[in-house]
């Protein structure tokens, strides 16, 4: 099978195809996985940080991609509830042991174990692979195969992400970065919650143009001062600057929560900037997402089903991807990029 193949950690700045188009034998499912034809693959920033260091190391090499849609090719001897010709789709989460405190109360994204798809096994950026059953969640009909790859990470890391605010109708909310993520989360936010006031902060004028057609409230930099104070924020950018300003544009009682793995260490010295009494006192609070749970995977499908959101994608061939991370790095996005594989 063809692959888009990782072999070092490099830094983009100075090497713009990091992932080489290799040819390698198709993988054999084991007892409890089945075999996926891989049709699209999203493309999100969590690889960025993988190629450029700032998540634990992957085995290398590997196959990046983590936002995977397929159809179930061969099942192993002891799959149960899938079968062949089965669509399904793969997650951030691609295992985790079952047997913790964490797992067994349906917070496996803690889990010590946790098993992340195209950093610690290979991932979608390929014509085939395969994941423990448990882990593939039926995708429903309503979604073509670009649409649903980025609802797999972009989308069910936001659900999770706007979960742990707290959120409630007739607040206000931030969203600070606008990418694939953001632009499914005022989805959501839209449908759900119809008197609340979305503020969106970018860096990007065709991202704050975007939000707008999308039906924000208001739209500035990430370092603007809104006309209003925010109940809550979510901070999905790759810098520290935007987190300062989001906790001195947040409410007494307002809760940040940080949609990122990592934080890029270029402009650490912004944390110098953080004051206690003007951006932490009053019960003001900071809480990070980590991962996903196959809940927050299989509830996020039947709601983003339900409503439904269709994400706007930007389409690559598989041996495009170097251009659509680059792209990614450079901020030149418009909704989520998608590679197509099949």
């Amino acid at each position: 099978m063809k692959a888009m193949s990782l072999r070092t950690i490099t830094d983009l700045k100075n090497n713009s195809e990091p992932l080489s188009l290799i040819d390698m034998p198709n993988p054999v499912p084991a007892d409890y996985e089945v075999l996926i034809r891989v049709l699209t693959c999203g493309v999100c920033h969590t690889e960025l940080d993988i190629i450029e260091g700032r998540t634990p190391p992957p085995k290398f090499p590997v196959v990046p991609g983590h936002q995977v849609i397929g159809i179930v090719e061969k099942t192993g001897r002891k799959v149960v509830h899938l079968k062949q010709g089965d669509r399904v789709g793969v997650a951030w989460i691609y295992s985790a042991c079952g047997k913790c405190d964490f797992c067994r109360t349906e917070r496996e994204n803690l889990c010590r174990e946790f098993v992340a798809t195209g950093r610690d096994v290979n991932g979608g950026y390929a014509e085939y692979m395969t994941v423990p059953e448990l882990f593939a969640y039926k995708i429903p009909k309503v979604f073509s195969n670009s649409q649903a790859a980025p609802l797999l990470c972009a989308g069910a890391v936001g659900y999770r992400s706007l979960l742990l605010t707290g959120l409630k109708d007739n607040q206000n909310i931030g969203l600070t970065g606008f990418g694939a993520s953001a632009h499914i989360v005022l989805q959501i936010i839209k449908e759900k919650f119809p008197n609340v006031r979305i503020f969106v902060f970018a860096r990007s004028e065709n991202e704050r143009i975007f939000a707008s057609q999308l039906g924000a409230f208001w739209t500035g930099d990430t370092i603007d001062t809104p006309p209003e104070q925010m109940n809550c924020f979510i901070d999905t950018t790759p810098v520290w600057k935007p987190v300062i300003a989001a906790l001195n544009n947040l409410k007494p009682g307002g809760r940040l929560v940080i949609n990122a793995i990592r934080k890029e260490n270029t402009d650490k010295n912004q944390l110098s900037d953080l004051d206690f009494s003007r951006h932490l006192w009053m019960e003001k609070e900071i809480k990070t997402v980590a991962n996903v749970t196959r809940r927050d995977v299989t509830e996020f499908l039947n709601l983003a089903a339900e409503i439904p959101i269709l994400p706007e994608i930007e389409e690559y061939s598989l041996e495009h991807a170097n251009i659509a991370l680059m792209e990614l790095k450079e901020r030149k996005i418009h909704g989520a990029k998608v590679l197509v594989i099949d």
